[in-house]
């Protein structure tokens, strides 16, 4: 069955399907074929703990159907080798807050649209 993952670094989001049973690895080629990067220069992290394994599959993290919904995507961190050979540090940042509403758009104390009279 289908799993939707939201793979996140820094200020890049990728949104992804894939089966239940694929491979760390095989999620890792559709990555690398979407930012031109490869395979063995990224590592994935679920719920930002250990480095996801490339030989096990996204179910033996408990990505199944019933958690990675196209409403409600897994989110995945990622992180690229730099030109010097280390990995950096994972980094997702935090979506920005929208403005606040302008006074004129904020409710009032009104009842079906219209000023209440005493």
């Amino acid at each position: 069955m289908d799993v939707f993952l939201m793979i996140r670094r820094n200020k890049t989001t990728i949104f992804t399907d894939a089966k239940e049973n694929t491979s760390v690895t095989e999620l890792k080629r559709m990555i690398g074929g979407i930012l031109k990067v490869n395979p063995s220069d990224q590592i994935l992290f679920y719920y930002g703990t250990d480095p996801m394994a490339n030989e096990k599959l996204l179910q033996d993290y408990g990505i199944t159907m019933t958690i990675a919904k196209a409403q409600a995507p897994v989110q995945l961190g990622l992180v690229l080798r730099s030109e010097s050979g280390e990995f950096e540090q994972l980094d997702i940042t935090s979506y920005s807050s929208p403005p606040d509403l302008p006074e004129v758009m904020k409710t009032q104390d009104t009842s079906n649209g219209q000023d209440q009279v005493a």
